[in-house]
């Protein structure tokens, strides 16, 4: 059994400016996505990538990320509690945060930045496809130093007491979140968008490969408490995850049969 190192979230404190953990692995997420982003538009002209492109990108997939994900927190999680207390939405300090949510903010981002390019939506979600996994895989370290989301209770040789869980041993399932939606995830990506594939399919292999992994790692990672296990014993993120595998596979399917 093993003991989790309790982290300070705060990593920088001048002052009253308190600069957190969480707040610098987004911060890395987005770099990477950038240089990311660059090296691969300079390296493969094929793609017909701009620099001016990848800043838009960044700029909208950011505000994108940021508000779906609090907007997806607020009505997939917590709708009837922001209801009564609606200034809270804007309370982002108090974490809250859903991956979904954030997927459909990107998306209508990427809608935007495409209109604006004149470029197909496609082409631009099969460039940033492979990049994403980084920005999560930052993310779940966030959430692993922040000692939150931890996994349910567990026996395993590396399964690790949180401070704020009680004294059961659980899962690390931010690490196995980390290793699945993000390397894992990354280097499928990585290499499967590496030669040009038909229009949809890398965004396809993204949607079934992110689905079926975090429908693999809730099995780990304790439901949150004021939801639990939803119909047929599964979690929210679990129901959330399975249009992701019906629509990847639907949209592989489609960009196949129609090169």
């Amino acid at each position: 059994m093993l003991i989790h190192p309790n982290f300070d979230p705060i990593a920088i404190s001048l002052g009253p400016i308190a600069i957190r953990w969480y707040g610098i692995m987004y911060l890395v997420g987005f770099a990477l996505f950038f240089f990311l982003a660059r090296y691969r538009a300079k390296r493969d002209a094929w793609r017909g990538i701009s620099y001016a492109l990848i800043d838009d990108l960044l700029f909208y997939g950011v505000l994108g990320v940021v508000l779906g994900g609090r907007l997806g927190y607020v009505l997939f999680y917590k709708p009837g509690y922001y209801a009564a207390h609606p200034l809270e939405i804007f309370a982002v300090w108090q974490g809250g945060m859903a991956f979904h949510g954030g997927f459909l903010g990107v998306l209508a981002a990427m809608a935007w930045v495409a209109r604006k390019h004149r470029i197909g939506w496609l082409a631009v979600t099969d460039f940033i496809a492979p990049l994403i996994p980084c920005g999560l895989a930052a993310g779940r370290m966030g959430n692993f130093i922040n000692g939150e989301l931890w996994g349910r209770p567990s026996e395993a040789p590396w399964a690790m007491v949180f401070a704020h869980a009680g004294p059961v041993a659980r899962h690390p399932s931010q690490l196995y979140q980390f290793g699945l939606e993000g390397l894992a995830l990354f280097a499928i990506l990585w290499l499967y968008s590496a030669r040009p594939r038909p229009g949809g399919a890398v965004s396809g292999a993204f949607l079934l490969g992110y689905g079926i992994f975090r429908f693999i790692a809730e099995y780990f990672r304790e439901p949150d408490d004021f939801l639990g296990l939803l119909a047929l014993g599964l979690s929210m993120g679990q129901w959330l995850s399975l249009p992701m595998v019906a629509a990847g596979a639907g949209l592989l399917a489609w960009a196949y049969q129609r090169r």
